[in-house]
Formats: C-alpha cells, structure tokens, sequence
C-alpha cells in the first residue's frame, strides 16, 4: 500500500515519526477540517446545528486531538472551559458560549437551569447546574506529552492545577457521602451515557412516584430522528432538572429525596485516571501528589469492592437509592481497564466477555464496540446510548486494552474504529450492525479522537 511521510500533508505539522497510507492521511485532513469548521473564537462546538455551545468532555475529547498539531487551541480549548468553572470547584456541562448570538435556540439553555439560585454559580458567562465525567487532568497531561513547546505546555500546567484540584476537590466534598471515594451522579447526563438502559430501572421508579413533570421538551428531539429519543424520558430529565434548581444547587439537599443517586462505572473510571494523571502533573510541577494519589487509590478500592459484579464478569454502576448494583451490561462496563483498575483475572475476564458473540452478536470481526451488550432488554442498534457505537468508549476501551496488557486485541479496537470512521464518516454515532453514521455527521469528538488513533497509536 502506498505509504505518504505525514509531515509533508500540506497545513498540517505533525510528527515525521509517524506513515500512514494514503487513505489514512486523507482521513486525518478530514478530520482536521471538522475541528477547524467548529472553532468559534474561543472554542470548538461538538456539532454546529445540535450542539451549539460548549460542552464539558467533549471539549476534553477534542483537545486531545488539537494536541497533536496545534498546541495552543488545545490550551485555548481547556482554558475557556474553566471560565464556567463554579466557585466551589464544580465544572458545569455545558457552558453556554454566544447564547445571544445563536438566538437562545438550544433547549433547556439557562432560563431552565436557573443556576443563579446558586451563590456559587458564575455571574459572567452563563452555564448548566450538572457535570460531566472528569476527563480534564487527564487532557492536559495529554497535551504536554505532546507539546511542541514545552515552556508554554508548563506554564499552561501551572495555571490549570488549581483549578483541575478545585474540580476533583469538589467531587470528593460534595459527591461523595459515604467517603469510600466514589462519587454519585445525580442526572443521567451527568455519565455522558444519557438514555443508557442503565437507568431504566431508576427511570421506571420516578415513573412511578406521584410528582409533577415539566411540560416542555428537550431541544434534541427538534434537531435528531424522531424515534431517536423519547419524551417521557426528557421530562424525567427535566425533572432531575428541576429538583437540582428548587435545592439551590445545595448538595445536602439535592441528596435527601433525589430519586436518581448513582455511583456511575465510567464517571469513576475516569476520576480514577484523572487522579493519576493529576498526580502526575504534580509531579511534574513539584507539587505534592499525594492527594491525588490517594484519591485514586480508594476510588478504585471501592469499586473492586463495590462495583465489581463477580457473577457476571464485569462492572456494575450502584444505585444509592435503591442501594443495589445496577446489574446491566454495556461498554463501559469495562471501562476499569482504562485506569488499570481489575486485577489481571477481573481484566482476562472482562476481555473475552467484550470480545465475545454473546456481547457483539453477528457484527463480531466488522463493527465495534456497541454501547449495550445485545443481550439487555433495553439494546436498540440506532437509540442513542441503548446500542449505537461511540466513539470515544472505543477510544476508551482501546486505550484500556492496551496499558492492560492485551496489545492484540487493543489494536484490532483500533482498526475496526478506523474502519468504520472510512465507512461513514466523524458521525456522532453508529449503527452497530450495518456501521451507518447517526446522529450529527460532523462531530468534533469523533474527528479529534480519530486523530489521536491515527497518530498516537503506540501511546
């Protein structure tokens, strides 16, 4: 196959180090073109007519890929997220980027938070009142290891650190009630797995409960395929909105009858990795990383002892509420691997349960990963998170495989990614059966993490 030195792709500085084919190279072009065609100022948007603004680990996603051939909007991308950082640490979901000028379309935008009933709320920039899994330390580690200019990628650490410890500080303070280091999520969204059929039983609960939904809908229903997403599910969400607003933000109330309280797998597979990489920065910057070390420890402590289902092979999130495990298979249910959670049993066992027909069904060796095990009551191959492929969990399991020691498999990830990426495009998601794109066709995540597969392979 005919093989092009990517250094000489014109517009594009990226490492000589690193041949890729023909097609390989036009991808990466393409790719670049969707970050480039997003960039607003200040930051990337995840998709132009969907997601207008500027979400929180899709903008951690992104820069990983901007890392690899412009540094300082990789920078840019983390620093203008922090500016919708809350005053007791929390970084909110959405920060809500020219509100004005893209004529207050996107739905629920901050007349529906409310988060000014928060003292600690931002005054200048207007946000959600959720969260996002913790990607940022972990993205900004990711930008120095490739910086081109390492004074500038220091300096941009030194400025970060306090605020990327205000952020896990917060989680552990305020998230964190039994203080076994793992931490709850308190919205669906807040797991970036929005309508996962891991929430299906606590979904039924509310459904149940006598209380009073909201009666106006989620803007993505307006802008996706009408079956894509269901309206009783939104007014739950909206709901969980509401409840949040009506306690001022104030997590001691919001835990006292909040009927969704969950110690989600992937949000504390990611804390994990977040803390470590903390750590790291700490290190790097002559700070002391014991904290971080620390938090990283009894967080995956905890979730070997209380996650961990060992009659099933995998992870299970925990229902505080109903205080049991959530007993349902999807992809991030091995997401530990990532954070070099499972002991190496735990980890042989939770890779020929991935791998295996029982999980991918007859897509096996074609497309990967499905977002839910087939075997679920809730899979659906095009709703959302109930089937579809996402491209980050594949990066996320790729990565995992691969600092656990399963370089074969990990690299097999990589390619049936690559090869659905050829197939359909930087899609929001895909059809796990015929690999067709669904969702957004330009999105940022997608393309920004194509980057990083392309060219960081061997990381």
């Amino acid at each position: 196959m005919t093989s092009a030195l990517i250094s000489n792709v014109d517009s594009v500085c990226f490492p000589a180090r690193v041949r890729l084919s023909e097609k390989d190279t036009s991808l990466l072009q393409r790719a670049k073109a969707v970050l480039d065609s997003h960039w607003i100022e200040e930051t990337t948007h995840p998709a132009s007519q969907l997601y207008p603004h500027q979400w929180s680990w899709d903008s951690g996603f992104i820069a990983m890929g901007y890392a690899h051939y412009d540094q300082e909007r990789a920078m840019q991308e983390l620093r203008s997220l922090f500016e919708g950082q809350w005053k007791n640490g929390m970084l909110p979901h959405i920060v809500f980027r020219n509100w004005e000028q893209q004529g207050k379309t996107y739905c629920p935008g901050p007349e529906d938070w409310q988060v000014e009933r928060s003292p600690y709320a931002p005054c200048h920039i207007p946000t959600s009142g959720i969260i996002q899994p913790p990607v940022h330390a972990t993205t900004a580690l990711h930008i120095y290891h490739h910086a081109h200019d390492q004074k500038r990628a220091c300096d941009f650490l030194i400025e970060l650190f306090p605020k990327l410890f205000a952020w896990h500080h917060y989680l552990y303070r305020e998230r964190n009630p039994e203080q076994d280091g793992l931490i709850y999520i308190r919205h669906p969204w807040e797991s970036g797995q929005d309508n996962s059929p891991l929430w299906d039983s606590v979904m039924q609960r509310m459904m149940l409960a006598p209380h009073r939904l909201p009666s106006h809908t989620h803007g993505h229903i307006r802008l996706v395929k009408a079956d894509a997403r269901s309206r009783e599910e939104d007014e739950l969400y909206l709901y969980l909105l509401k409840h949040a607003g009506d306690c001022g933000y104030d997590e001691a109330l919001i835990q006292r009858d909040c009927p969704f309280l969950v110690q989600d797998v992937l949000f504390n597979t990611l804390l994990v990795k977040a803390n470590q990489d903390l750590a790291a920065i700490a290190t790097l910057l002559g700070f002391d990383a014991q904290p971080f070390e620390y938090w990283a420890r009894q967080t995956a402590t905890s979730m070997n002892a209380k996650l961990w289902n060992p009659f099933e092979g995998f992870y299970t999130s925990y229902d505080l509420v109903a205080e049991a495990q959530i007993p349902v298979c999807v992809a991030s249910s091995f997401a530990p691997m990532y954070a070099r959670i499972p002991r190496p049993e735990q980890s042989s066992e939770m890779v020929s349960h991935l791998f295996s027909s029982a999980f991918q069904g007859h897509s096996l060796g074609k497309w990967a990963v499905p977002s839910c095990s087939r075997q679920e009551m809730g899979f659906s191959p095009y709703l959302y998170w109930r089937g579809p492929i996402w491209m980050n969990l594949n990066w996320i399991l790729h990565h995992g495989l691969r600092v656990s020691g399963f370089a074969t498999e990990a690299e097999h990830l990589r390619q049936l990614t690559l090869r659905l990426l050829h197939r359909s495009g930087f899609c929001e998601y895909f059809h796990p059966d015929s690999g067709e794109g669904l969702g957004a066709t330009q999105y940022s995540w997608s393309a920004a993490l194509a980057i990083d597969l392309l060219l960081d392979c061997s990381s």
